[in-house]
């Protein structure tokens, strides 16, 4: 699978389609695994070799997984594992899947590289819009680098409003 540089990603958001609770198993840090296991129990939780999974159903599904008229939560959404708060986008401090330039942004300063995983549906290929490049980027680059847990734009809005806040570039630079 070849992820996407930002640069070609018009915008994104979440259609609470379950398919990312589907495809992939999520793997959990320690941290993570303790706050789910003194909330949920370990047999909601796996372990492999040398990492920590959140279990999954017979037909491959997270157990956390929830289906409400085909309208997908997760009972995890405020302890979410930082995997699934991340998805589809990587934000790495180099850039492991090439082309550099198109994923690079400036972060305040810090670059970093951004990429995005074709297989989720909520994506919108093309030049970047506004909201995508300076809040809904800058929002997943904060919960990627540990300066935020909240997430407005950057998590499926299933049966809630979202405020806005007026987020932009803090620093007043564009990341391009």
């Amino acid at each position: 699978m070849q992820f996407v540089p930002w640069r070609h990603v018009a915008g994104w958001s979440c259609l609470s389609c379950g398919e990312c609770c589907k495809l992939y198993s999520v793997v959990i840090n320690f941290h993570e695994w303790l706050r789910i296991v003194k909330n949920y129990g370990a047999e909601q939780t796996a372990a492999g070799l040398d990492k920590l999974f959140l279990k999954r159903r017979g037909d491959g599904s997270c157990v956390f997984l929830q289906n409400y008229s085909n309208v997908y939560t997760c009972a995890l959404q405020y302890m979410k594992p930082k995997a699934c708060q991340l998805w589809p986008f990587k934000v790495l401090t180099k850039p492991a899947y090439g082309f550099a330039r198109e994923a690079f942004c400036n972060h305040n300063g810090q670059p970093v590289y951004v990429y995005v995983d074709p297989m989720c549906n909520g994506v919108r290929y093309g030049p970047p819009t506004w909201e995508f490049a300076h809040q809904t980027l800058k929002e997943f680059i904060q919960v990627a680098m540990g300066l935020s847990n909240v997430q407005f734009r950057t998590t499926g809005n299933a049966g809630r409003l979202r405020p806005n806040f007026g987020f932009g570039l803090l620093d007043g630079r564009s990341p391009f």
